[in-house]
């Protein structure tokens, strides 16, 4: 007996339909495991990620102690600007200059607007810090260079602006500017 030419055909389809099948279920496993697996680390550096913002926060409790202890404190024989580097507290700038001030922005500075900002940044000061420690000559160099056009701002008061904001002493750099005019002494 020969088998009819149509059941040939319908037999192979069904042997590749049965491996299709098995080979594609065996597939999905994997993609579900590796699913689960990528969840699983997501979830942890959710956890991980609610961890460290608490701990940020403990810790900017604990400067904030820190900081008034150290007005209070009459054994800490060392002066504030020799204790270490100052961290930026964005939300007692904003609270003293009414607007929110972004760390290390030139601008702050009275007398300086952003094409002198990026004349600065473009020279190398891209800090408070470094303008506070920049002298004055150098400023009026850095103005000289770039034309006619920069050359009457008066850059004499830049520095210590600079120093004030970079140590966090907003009240008395706001103080001090509101009797500036256009970064120089009245």
């Amino acid at each position: 007996m020969s088998i009819p030419c149509i059941l040939i055909p319908a037999i192979v389809g069904i042997i590749c339909g049965l491996l299709g099948y098995l080979i594609g279920k065996s597939g999905r496993k994997d993609f579900s495991e590796e699913a689960n697996s990528l969840q699983d680390d997501l979830n942890n550096y959710k956890r991980m990620n609610s961890q460290l913002r608490g701990d940020l926060e403990k810790l900017r409790l604990q400067i904030n102690d820190q900081k008034s202890n150290d007005n209070i404190n009459p054994f800490i024989t060392q002066p504030r600007e020799n204790i270490g580097p100052v961290i930026f507290d964005p939300s007692f700038a904003k609270a003293v200059f009414g607007k929110k001030i972004h760390e290390n922005d030139l601008k702050i500075i009275e007398g300086i607007g952003p094409k002198i900002e990026e004349l600065f940044k473009t020279s190398g000061i891209q800090s408070w810090k470094l303008l506070s420690e920049t002298s004055v000559d150098r400023c009026k160099e850095i103005l000289m260079k770039a034309g006619e056009r920069f050359q009457f701002h008066d850059p004499g008061t830049w520095p210590r602006q600079a120093k004030l904001a970079y140590e966090g002493k907003w009240q008395e750099l706001k103080d001090w500017q509101s009797s500036l005019e256009g970064g120089r002494e009245k």
